[in-house]
C-alpha cells in the first residue's frame, strides 16, 4: 500500500505522486483530529465508506480546497455510504 513506502521508496515517485500521497496523509489526519478519533480509525472508517476513493477520483479539485471543507465533504461522502460518526 502507498502508505506502508519506506522513505528510500518515496524517492523514486514521481513529483505528482510525491505531493499525492502527503495530501492523502495530511486529510487523514485532519480528518482524525477534528473529529477526535485515531489516526488509524479515521483511515479505516474513510477507506471502508469510501472516503478514500473520492480523495482519489477528486483529488485534482479536493486539493484546491480548504481541508476544512475537504473534511467535510469526506463526512458526507461516508455517511452517504452507511457510515456514522
Amino acid at each position: 500500500m502507498w502508505y506502508n513506502l519506506k522513505h528510500n521508496d518515496m524517492e523514486a515517485l514521481s513529483k505528482d505522486n510525491y505531493y499525492w500521497i502527503e495530501y492523502i496523509n495530511m486529510i487523514i489526519f485532519e480528518f482524525a483530529r477534528s473529529f477526535k478519533i485515531p489516526v488509524n480509525k479515521a483511515h479505516n472508517y474513510l477507506n471502508q465508506y469510501d472516503g478514500i476513493d473520492f480523495l482519489n477520483e477528486f483529488y485534482d479539485v479536493e486539493h484546491t480546497e480548504n481541508p476544512y471543507y475537504t473534511v467535510h465533504t469526506l463526512l458526507r461522502v461516508c455517511s452517504n455510504n452507511g457510515g456514522t460518526l
